[in-house]
Formats: C-alpha cells, sequence, structure tokens
C-alpha cells in the first residue's frame, strides 16, 4: 500500500504560505532537452498528455531555438501541433522557449500564446547561452516582448545565474535587480528567478526577493526555478513561499539541468513539490499518484531512473 493511501503526507498547515500554488512544469522542455539521446516525438506529445492529465496547467512544451544549439527540441513544428488542443480543450497553458524574433515567429505560425524568453544576470553566462552581453541580449529581447504583447501573447523570463555562477562565482543582488526590472521595463508579464547551478540559501532566496520588490518589481510577477546539485530546492521553495511566492518551477521526475553550466543538476522533482505542498495544505490541483505513475514511466523510455525521491518511494523503485 503507497503511502497516500494511508492518509500519509499528514496536513498539517504552517502560517502564512499561500493557500495555492501554480507549479510551472518544465520537464517535458527543460528535462528533456538535457537528454543524451533524442526522445521520439510521439512519446514527448504523450508525456506533456499525461501530465496535463495529472492536473499541471502549465506546461512547457518545447523550445523553438535553432536545432544546432537544442538538437533534443529540433521536433518543436512536428510536436506542438501534436500538443495545442489542450490549451483549447482543457484550458492548459502551453508556454514555449524563444531565443529571438525568429524563434517568436515559428511559435506564432503554430499558434502559441505563451512564450519564454531565456535571459542571463550574469556576462559569462550570457556569453556562453546566448553569444552575448548582458545588454546585448536584452536589446535582443525588446522587440521579441514587444511583438509578443502587441499580439497579446504572454511573456515570462526567466533569468539564470540569479545566486551564482560557475564562472564568476557569488552574483550580487543588485545586479540581478538590475537585470530583472529591465526586463520588466520592457514588458515581460512575468520573471523566473533560476538557481542555475543550485548554490541558493534560504537567507540569499528571501533578500533576493525583498530587494526586488523594494525596486518595485511586486511578487505576484516573480517565480522561482531551483536546481537541486546541494539538496537545497525544497528548503529555498518555502523560503520563497514565506515570502509570497506562488509559482514555483518544478521537472517532473526531477529531469533536467543545463547543457551550457556543467554543474547544474536536475531541476526541482515536481512528485517531491507536490508531497510537500500537500503536507503543508497548500493547493496544486495536481493528483500525485498520476503524475508519479508518469514520471516512472518517463523514466523506463529514458533507461534510467528517476532521481525523484517521491517518485522512488512511492513506485517501490530504488
Amino acid at each position: 500500500m503507497s503511502t497516500p493511501e494511508l492518509g500519509l503526507p499528514m496536513v498539517v498547515p504552517a502560517p502564512d504560505l499561500p493557500a495555492r500554488v501554480r507549479i510551472y512544469e518544465v520537464g517535458a522542455r527543460d528535462g528533456l532537452q538535457n537528454e543524451k539521446a533524442t526522445v521520439p516525438t510521439e512519446v514527448k506529445a504523450e508525456f506533456v498528455r499525461r501530465l496535463a492529465d495529472s492536473g499541471l496547467t502549465t506546461i512547457e512544451a518545447t523550445s523553438f531555438v535553432h536545432p544546432k544549439w537544442v538538437p533534443q527540441l529540433a521536433d518543436a513544428e512536428q510536436l506542438f501541433p501534436l500538443v495545442s488542443d489542450l490549451g483549447r480543450s482543457s484550458g492548459v497553458h502551453l508556454p514555449v522557449l524563444v531565443p529571438n524574433e525568429r524563434g517568436l515567429d515559428r511559435a506564432l505560425a503554430l499558434g502559441a500564446r505563451h512564450v519564454a524568453l531565456f535571459a542571463s544576470a550574469t556576462e559569462s553566462f550570457a556569453k556562453a547561452n546566448l553569444n552575448r552581453t548582458v545588454d546585448e541580449s536584452l536589446a535582443m529581447f525588446e522587440p521579441v516582448v514587444s511583438r509578443a504583447k502587441a499580439d497579446k501573447v504572454h511573456v515570462r523570463s526567466y533569468i539564470s545565474m540569479c545566486f551564482g555562477d560557475p564562472w564568476e562565482g557569488p552574483v550580487p543582488i543588485h545586479q540581478v535587480v538590475g537585470v530583472c526590472k529591465a526586463l520588466m521595463d520592457m514588458g515581460c508579464d512575468e520573471l523566473s528567478l533560476g538557481d542555475t547551478i543550485g548554490v541558493a540559501t534560504p537567507g540569499h532566496v528571501q533578500t533576493l526577493l525583498a530587494e526586488l520588490n523594494e525596486e518595485g518589481v511586486p511578487t505576484s510577477a516573480l517565480g522561482v526555478h531551483f536546481h537541486d546539485t546541494y539538496g537545497q530546492a525544497l528548503t529555498n521553495t518555502l523560503a520563497a513561499l514565506q515570502h509570497g511566492v506562488t509559482t514555483v518551477d518544478a521537472s517532473a521526475g526531477g529531469l533536467g539541468g543545463c547543457p551550457y553550466a556543467k554543474s547544474a543538476t536536475g531541476n526541482l522533482a515536481t512528485e517531491d513539490l507536490v508531497w510537500m505542498l500537500q503536507g503543508l495544505g497548500i493547493d496544486t490541483g495536481v493528483d500525485l499518484a498520476r503524475l508519479t505513475a508518469t514520471s516512472v514511466w518517463m523514466a523506463e523510455r529514458l533507461g534510467r531512473p528517476s532521481p525523484s525521491r517521491t517518485v522512488k518511494a512511492l513506485s517501490h523503485k530504488e
């Protein structure tokens, strides 16, 4: 008998936490883009559908980055039409990653209504990931955001290296705030604060969030994206929730990393996040059993076990 059937986790709410959290599921994009083997398009589509069936309502579907840079997602044009009906029939949001105006063109041509950019808080990562300086990358994003907003498309921006950089070390908080403000000023609807190499700790998280608020960036526009390199992802998530953040990025089964920062390990596993939130009495709308089954299914297709501790515990697989 699995622990949910025994009524576990026991629900014990903590004070001053949100009543509901939106999980921004990134496994189908951020997770699969880091796989050595290319996953067949039909398997990706089935993965997205199973994630939606588990109750997730925001599922990042794919990336319209040039196939040369992310060959695992070269099938974006083939994949998106296979899942786009979820937005019409089930109200599921299917954001897609776009790097520039060409990526935006490709996404809009297929009817995407939610797009995401990927910015950097540091010069080293901007150079490695975008082959531009931070200022040059922001200049590249301006027409993308302008055109998307003119077409009433929702725009999110990821900001990588908000807490530490593998080349530069600690990242000054004011530096992160400056990039965030620039993105908000150009019209982004939402920002995702990325701990790309997993070095954040709770005090750092809350201080960055407070500084962003001081500079006029509202908590309602912020999401958090933690990696579990040092086992801090859930702890940092709780710190963000205590500050009032209600959007948390996570990856089913803990898939993912970062192809341009080799010290980045997997994302926060969605199942581990849901287990914690259920115990806190925070609503997510997610059926944990169905989600776990989906991650087990995908792990079988990838030929390796899921790193999620909750998946291992609930599926009795070590």
